[in-house]
């Protein structure tokens, strides 16, 4: 009896997702998640996939993430690209390209030359992911296939955010998946993509009875099976077609199949009982062969990834002749396969799974042992599999100095999160004497830290190693490493109490010490005096000149700064200038360019507007120098803030949109929110005003966001006194006067001093905002507050109108617009120019209807259409005369276009997308479609292609 026909079955019952898949592909830029259990067929469908037709002529690269992995970073995606040598001959390459030369020794030759090193993980590491994403797009149409997602490392699925949000325009992504074994952020890197970005999400359900019997007839060479055997077979094997054809190569074997009315079928139903699933059919397989092979593909089954010939028979240890006939014999039963010369490995790994679960226990020691000693033969070793082997072994002192070295390579190629991973296992599962364990757990903290991932079961780990009676030195980093954790899990408490235990035991450690010291002056809750966390900062201020690294120093200098700015504490000022000295006026490492925009973010919120400014110049360069995409994200929203500020508006609600969307996973995007919030209300969007600054509030409280909270409070209190709605705001304005008491941040909370006054009097509360007023005075005495004497002006006038003194209220109302025009406010200072004008209008000072012009031609200026209206309402109570104004809609343009409209369609008819013209012009892609739709309407036309040939028609006319 001949076997079944073909080791690869016919592709069957997946025509509808395989033509999905062509359909989605064959558009790029794609990304499609091919998502199935294990032996679904998610390789069999992306196989198919690279040998359609309609895909001919792209390249494909091809990458697998291992479940027994090496402490390299990006393995997958390296395997993908190392044999692209041919592909890149003669191809100009950015010099961004050159920082793959480590990674890619094959390529060296095509490769720029590596740029400056600099030392700053973060930056190493986007330098490298940029230059990936360079050699992807230069290599013309091409598909990027990785498989096994759910076993990836942590910068794979990094590198792969980074990637599907800004593909190459000829790249197409194919990932394939076990659902149920992957990590919410592994299922997330698909989630998020540009509008630009073909996509699609396929999960392969199990086959039915008759695309099994279907399947089973073609191994067989025969026209059908009988529907009972299909049923029967479908269910033994749970609709997987890899179950399918295992079992079907198991029948055909025994010879328990038939011939029967032109089909086959089985003989007796209860002669075969086959358990569900590939288990046993692969077992029995393996009962089969002969002693040799069944050596050889043991030792494939404990090594589980595809491994040379020479390091796979040196674990069977067989004679040369044996080796050789088991070889053959294992590749000749379709176990085993070639994957590139002289590498051999399990067609599947469920097989591999299959045939290791069956190898007894000690003989599975045995072989892990073997495994180990061969492996670290190799060079370089790999340090990660020879662990995995000697714990499988059961040699767990060996086991534990191979992962630490393991870890050691992670942390040396900025891999942290596999580190952590490594050092983690050793931790919960080796027998640790206190030493060890407590030298495993300081190297697991800077892992931790280093890779900015907050797990609990690390904090648990470290937890439990400070139960045991560590040396000093371990107990204090210790410490300070779960204090620094706790952070992303807002237990306070506990972090300050951690800190403050630290500091006994860092003497030998200023770095951290002053670390240490700066977190206890961090205001993070309530209950903590003011002048407790000041005390705090200049303690860490006598340290810092301590510390030997002078990019650690400067990162805590702009901590320390940053918090004293907005309390008001002069100090602030000289600590900036240290900074300033210390970088020579250039931040370079990313921590520098984050102490830069750390401070200048809250000395902006504090008033010192043009300090801010040259800060955030000076680290937009650097960030931009070092190319790090999250520290310029940040400084664009801090500029959006500064320019919100200053009353820079033009453009600034359509940019600051997408900066918001882009930080949404951290809190950079809080400033964004407040920008956003503000820009609502000041438009007359008031509905949306009140859910934004709501929300916003809360959420700033949640967080302890002190130095944040003002400007958004303000608007809230202003919008309240509006709609007359002011009970909710009046039961919530406790909170933020304790939150500003208990942190000290008086010079950003003086944002909110005149709104508030203005909600306490609208509310008849004139005692009540008398006392606040007084407090808050006596509060800002002595600090550097810029705000102060414009927003107490201000404040002093609102309590002037509501007893009716206008002739007092009107000059502290001009006094105020005045300061804040110092200070660039403008609209600050309109709103107290149109606070005076209502004053002076009340005594017939005949200034004030040139008062309030100027207020109403500032808002118009900055767009305030709320503002605007409210001071036209105000002029035409007083009689004053007004030109007519624009009231929305097209400003005259008729059916020309825009100057706007003119620029997007310009930016269209030359290919861009609308996400391309988005970031250029500083708007949202919905802003863009819409003056792009604006423009194909006022033209008659339907199309870019029409638009493109009417523009270039114009021109040549």
């Amino acid at each position: 009896m001949t076997g079944p026909r073909s080791v690869m079955p016919p592709l069957v019952g997946r025509d509808d997702d395989l033509d999905r898949l062509v359909s989605v592909v064959s558009a790029s830029p794609a990304v499609v998640a091919v998502e199935g259990e294990a032996g679904i067929g998610k390789t069999r469908l992306v196989t198919e996939l690279m040998a359609h037709p309609l895909l001919a002529g792209r390249r494909v690269l091809v990458g697998a993430c291992r479940q027994i992995r090496e402490p390299f970073p990006l393995g997958p995606l390296v395997e993908a690209v190392r044999g692209l040598g041919e592909a890149l001959a003669g191809v100009e390459l950015s010099p961004v390209a050159g920082a793959l030369r480590p990674l890619l020794p094959e390529l060296t030759g095509m490769l720029p030359p590596r740029p400056e090193p600099v030392a700053d993980r973060a930056t190493r590491r986007h330098q490298v992911f940029r230059g990936l994403v360079e050699v992807l797009g230069a290599v013309g149409p091409a598909i990027l296939v990785i498989e096994d997602l759910h076993w990836a490392d942590e910068q794979s699925v990094e590198f792969l955010d980074y990637l599907v949000s800004v593909p190459p325009s000829g790249l197409s992504i194919v990932l394939t998946m076990r659902g149920e074994e992957a990590a919410p952020r592994v299922r997330a890197v698909t989630v998020r993509l540009p509008e630009t970005v073909r996509r699609a999400w396929i999960a392969l359900a199990p086959l039915d009875p008759p695309a099994t019997g279907t399947m089973a007839a073609a191994m067989l060479g025969i026209d059908r099976v009988s529907e009972e055997f299909a049923v029967h077979l479908c269910q033994r094997a749970s609709g997987l077609p890899l179950a399918i054809q295992e079992l079907v190569a198991l029948l055909h074997a025994r010879g328990t199949l038939i011939r029967h009315d032109g089909g086959w079928a089985r003989r007796v139903l209860s002669d075969l009982d086959v358990p569900a699933g590939i288990r046993d059919p692969v077992r029995e397989r393996v009962s089969r062969l002969g002693s040799a092979a069944k050596a050889v593909v043991e030792a494939a089954a404990v090594l589980q990834t595809p491994f040379p010939e020479s390091l796979l028979l040196s674990v069977a240890r067989l004679s040369t002749a044996d080796a050789t006939d088991g070889l053959t014999e294992g590749l000749a039963s379709g176990l085993l396969a070639d994957y590139r010369p002289t590498t051999v490995g399990f067609r599947h790994v469920l097989a591999a799974q299959a045939v290791y679960g069956g190898i007894t226990g000690p003989r599975q020691r045995e072989l892990h042992a073997r495994a180990a000693e061969a492996l670290r033969e190799l060079r370089p070793m790999p340090a990660g599999q020879v662990a995995h082997h000697l714990r499988r072994a059961g040699r767990l002192t060996e086991w534990v100095a191979a992962a630490e070295i393991a870890a050691d390579q992670a942390v040396a190629l900025g891999d942290d999160a596999e580190a952590v991973r490594l050092l983690a296992e050793v931790l919960r599962h080796a027998p640790l004497d206190t030493a060890r364990q407590g030298h495993i757990a300081v190297k697991l903290g800077r892992a931790a830290l280093e890779s900015l991932r907050q797990d609990p079961e690390v904090i648990d780990l470290l937890t439990a190693a400070l139960e045991h009676d560590q040396p000093a030195a371990v107990r204090g980093e210790l410490r300070f490493a779960l204090a620094i954790l706790y952070d992303a899990f807002e237990r306070h408490d506990l972090q300050r109490e951690l800190f403050a235990e630290a500091l006994a035991d860092l003497a030998d450690r200023p770095e951290l010490k002053a670390w240490a010291m700066v977190g206890l002056g961090i205001p993070r809750s309530l209950g903590v005096p003011a002048a407790e966390h000041q005390m705090w900062l200049h303690r860490a201020l006598q340290i810092l000149p301590e510390v030997a690294n002078p990019v650690v120093e400067v990162f805590l200098l702009g901590k320390v700064a940053m918090v004293l700015a907005p309390m008001g504490d002069p100090q602030w000022r000289p600590v900036t200038d240290r900074i300033v000295r210390c970088t020579g006026g250039t931040p370079r490492h990313p921590r520098e360019v984050n102490a830069y925009h750390s401070v200048a973010l809250d000395a902006c919120r504090a008033g010192h507007h043009a300090v801010a400014a040259r800060l955030l110049d000076r680290a937009r360069e650097g960030a931009a120098t070092a190319q790090n995409e999250l520290l310029e994200l940040r400084i664009q929203i801090a500029l959006a803030l500064l320019d919100y500020c200053q009353g820079r508006w033009g453009g600034l609600g359509e940019r600051v949109e997408p900066l918001i969307e882009a930080a949404k996973s951290s809190r950079n995007h809080l400033d964004g929110e407040v920008v956003a919030g503000c820009l609502a209300l000041a438009n007359g969007d008031l509905d949306r005003a009140e859910s934004r600054l709501t929300r916003l509030v809360r959420q700033l409280e949640r967080h302890y966001a002190f130095d944040v909270l003002a400007i958004p409070v303000a608007a809230s209190a202003r919008l309240a006194v509006a709609r007359g709605d002011l009970d909710q705001f009046l039961a919530g304005l406790d909170r933020f006067i304790a939150l500003t008491e208990s942190s000290g941040v008086w010079a950003s909370a003086v944002r909110a001093l005149p709104s508030v006054l203005q909600a306490l009097v609208a509310a008849g509360w004139v005692d009540q905002a008398r006392l606040f007023l007084i407090r808050f005075a006596r509060q800002l005495r002595g600090l550097d507050v810029p705000l102060a004497p414009a927003a107490l002006h201000h404040a002093r006038g609102f309590l002037d109108a509501a007893e009716r003194r206008w002739p007092a209220g009107g000059r502290h109302f001009l006094a105020a617009a005045e300061r804040y025009e110092s200070l660039l406010c403008p609209y600050e200072a309109a709103q107290a120019r149109e606070q005076a004008a209502m004053c002076l209008f009340e005594v017939g000072d005949p200034r004030a209807e040139e008062v309030l012009r100027t207020a109403m031609t500032t808002f118009d200026g900055l767009g305030a259409r709320w503002d605007l209206e409210r001071a036209a309402s105000i002029a035409r109570q007083w009689g004053m005369s007004l030109p007519a104004r624009h009231r929305g809609g097209p400003r005259g343009y008729g059916s020309a276009l825009s100057p706007r409209e003119r620029e997007v369609a310009d930016l269209a008819a030359t290919g861009r997308t609308n996400r391309e013209i988005a970031a250029e012009l500083f708007l949202s892609p919905k802003t863009v479609d819409k003056h792009l739709s604006a423009a194909l309407r006022k033209l008659g036309l339907r199309t870019r292609t029409a638009l493109a040939r009417y523009l270039r028609d114009a021109v040549d006319g």
